[in-house]
């Protein structure tokens, strides 16, 4: 196996608590990507299962649509900030946000996929069209042969008592993944996974949208310079303009209210449009009985130098800025 010229560097976040903030109605974990994979790594040696969840503009607005995925939302062990605006509106209420705090899938995926590869981690995808998502674990295997993979479609009936989604279930536990990963769409994979929590075996959990549609070459991704530039959202819109012209044009309006009580509370506070550190929370918050991991968690190291990256991860890595990572916002 190929190896990296140079080990990645320590994981800051392991050696302190994960702030958690309120904005627009929701609560967001201000954690970077390589944070999170800090964390997602030490919940799969523990072998308890876990919830890593999401928001973004289009969440929040189904939040107030969606009474139900409160209960979703108030269960996750931590909540990944997956906008830019939602971050740069979080700043200016003078909460630590910062653009690197952004967190998607294409964020953290090379790392993923490496540590999945390193560790052989049983990685499990749920969603997609019949046939995409077995083009797309065909693809990820071939890169990173040390992890096991399987996958399901999302064309089920996802009722909890029905024939099909206890199918689904059984092929689940009976594969025993580390990570469970559950691309169907907001709000369809949020609401079965509170759903089916429950009976769901001990691993990882987290809702990716459209991951393996990307893997797989069904979906193309927006060119990371335009997530830096926190223009994703008009890349998706123009691509796909019938389904999602709504979702970028109509439901952030939804939330106008959220932002004026959160501007009028900031402004109370005093802490309106100040520049804060991430430490500038008066009480950081841990999430979950994992948090915070004591003792420097190097990620990058496993009984030497970590692996070389494929040229799809040299690619992505090479467009990061060198500052933070990838702007921009996931379906």
């Amino acid at each position: 196996m190929e190896r990296r010229r140079s080990p990645r560097p320590s994981v800051r976040s392991v050696d302190r608590p994960r702030t958690r903030v309120a904005v627009l109605g929701g609560e967001i974990d201000l954690v970077r990507p390589e944070e999170v994979m800090a964390i997602l790594a030490a919940w799969v040696a523990a072998g308890a299962q876990r919830l890593i969840a999401n928001h973004n503009l289009h969440s929040l607005y189904l939040l107030r649509k969606r009474p139900e995925l409160a209960a979703f939302y108030a269960g996750a062990d931590l909540i990944e900030a997956d906008s830019t605006p939602l971050l740069a509106f979080a700043g200016l209420l003078g909460l630590p946000a910062r653009s690197f705090h952004r967190c998607t899938y294409l964020d953290w995926r090379p790392h993923f996929w490496s540590l999945a590869n390193r560790h052989g981690w049983r990685v499990f995808y749920l969603g997609a069209a019949p046939g995409v998502a077995q083009r797309a674990a065909e693809r990820l295997s071939a890169d990173y042969p040390g992890t096991v993979i399987g996958v399901c479609d999302g064309y089920f009936d996802a009722e909890p008592t029905s024939a099909d989604n206890t199918a689904v279930i059984d092929k689940i536990t009976a594969f025993a993944p580390d990570i469970l990963m559950v691309g169907m769409g907001m709000p369809r994979q949020e609401l079965w996974i509170l759903d089916s929590r429950a009976v769901l075996p001990s691993c990882v959990i987290l809702p990716v949208g459209a991951a393996f549609d990307y893997e797989a070459g069904a979906q193309k991704a927006a060119p990371r310079w335009m997530g830096r530039a926190g223009l994703e959202w008009l890349f998706r819109l123009a691509s796909d303009p019938r389904r999602l012209w709504r979702r970028y044009g109509v439901e952030p309006w939804s939330l106008v209210g959220p932002a004026l009580a959160d501007l009028r509370q900031a402004h109370r506070e005093r802490r309106l449009g100040r520049r804060t550190g991430s430490g500038g929370l008066p009480v950081p918050q841990p999430v979950g009985e994992a948090a915070p991991i004591q003792g420097g968690l190097d990620l990058g190291v496993d009984g030497g130098e970590p692996a070389a990256p494929t040229q799809v991860e040299k690619d992505l890595i090479a467009e990061r800025p060198k500052a933070g990572l990838v702007d921009g916002e996931k379906a």
